[in-house]
């Protein structure tokens, strides 16, 4: 079954009490049992609920996971995969991760024992070195948020499997469109939904996406025990992004291309970090792990005062933080999304204060670039 086939169909059957072609809003809180002991499946909402279980079946098979369970955000599906390990094991993650994991885990997680250590992960070699006894996990993004590069997945993945690793990749960026980690070795995928499996900018929600059996056994007990589950009305928003997930990053691939190019020659950008461009330091490996680059680009306009001026004046692109809607995006990540990381933290990493990054939209093309060519000769 072709990938598309499996967006529209995987999970979706139709309602068995009435026809129904999309899968209902089961928006209750309990069931009603036959008799002591005997139910349908259901006994609690926060156990189970059938809209979230559609979506889990439908984003499992996206994945190619065992089992998939849903989160009330990308951050819970996060946390809940680091409760797979325990006090005193070390976790080695990829040096330029989104500023919200920094934070989980940092200034949460670190407190209940667990450790970190913050390595590029665009060659194995730098997470082969930083292994240690205790080291049970690595934590990478597939394209790192917002640098955009693209991390070693085949070394990783083989490093990974001869050392008894657990690999867990954050494939938000991408969607399993354009990447399946598990194909190239992962043996946990998660996503924050709200972005492109959503795809409307209408919903929060994450999921985890398991290959082991006790791994997803697991999953399932904490996401029944802690309950940070997403909603029946955003499982099903969800739901129906999916459906056209094949199509919307198509177009997101097409535009994000285009714009990129653009950036590229423009005069007022000093820097353009985007894997489909040639000159991208990781473009060969891109081209051989993705089957497209997708719309997430950052360009370096020099300083804070030239980013201001950028953020200020486009039109189209709305100022905002998150990514992957239909909408184009625009956000200044040092301030955003990664204020959370210590300054000089964020400078080691590229993250400056002249770096802007666009989530670009399925709009016409034509649109977004003259937006972004008006703002930028404000410069």
């Amino acid at each position: 079954m072709g990938f598309a086939t499996k967006a529209i169909h995987t999970g979706q059957e139709p309602d068995p009490a009435t026809g129904a072609i999309i899968t209902p809003i089961y928006q209750t809180s309990t069931y009603v049992q036959e008799a002591l002991g005997q139910h349908r499946g259901f006994e609690y909402a926060r156990t189970h609920n059938p809209t979230r279980a559609a979506l889990e079946r439908n984003l499992a098979a996206l994945e190619g996971g065992l089992a998939a369970h849903c989160f009330a955000s990308g951050m819970s599906a996060i946390d809940t995969t680091l409760r797979l390990l325990g006090p005193g094991d070390h976790v080695i993650v990829t040096d330029n991760t989104y500023g919200g994991t920094y934070r989980l885990f940092e200034r949460v997680l670190k407190n209940f024992g667990v450790e970190f250590s913050y390595v590029s992960t665009t060659e194995a070699a730098n997470v082969e070195a930083e292994i240690r006894e205790n080291t049970r996990m690595v934590f990478i993004e597939s394209v790192a948020n917002p640098t955009m590069v693209v991390a070693d997945l085949e070394g990783i993945s083989r490093l990974a499997r001869e050392r008894g690793l657990r690999l867990v990749v954050d494939n938000t960026f991408l969607s399993p469109f354009f990447l399946r980690p598990i194909e190239w070795g992962a043996e946990v995928v998660v996503h924050s939904t709200t972005k492109y499996l959503n795809g409307h900018s209408d919903s929060v929600g994450g999921v985890v996406v398991t290959t082991r059996p006790e791994d997803a056994e697991r999953v399932g007990f904490l996401q029944n025990a802690v309950g940070a589950i997403i909603s029946p009305f955003d499982a099903w928003l969800t739901a129906r992004g999916t459906k056209t997930l094949a199509v919307r990053m198509k177009q997101h691939d097409i535009n994000g291309r285009k714009v990129a190019a653009f950036l590229d020659d423009h005069p007022k950008v000093e820097n353009v970090y985007y894997p489909g461009l040639p000159s991208h330091p990781q473009h060969e490996r891109a081209k051989r792990l993705m089957s497209g680059f997708g719309g997430m680009i950052s360009f370096e306009t020099g300083s804070l005062a030239a980013a201001r001026s950028v953020l200020d004046n486009v039109r189209l692109c709305a100022l905002a933080e998150s990514l992957g809607g239909v909408e184009t995006l625009i956000s200044h990540p040092a301030t955003m999304t990664h204020a959370s990381v210590p300054a000089a933290e964020r400078a080691g990493l590229g993250i400056t204060d002249g770096l802007v990054r666009v989530s670009v939209g399925i709009e016409d093309v034509e649109d977004i670039i003259a937006d972004l060519d008006a703002a930028l000769r404000r410069v």
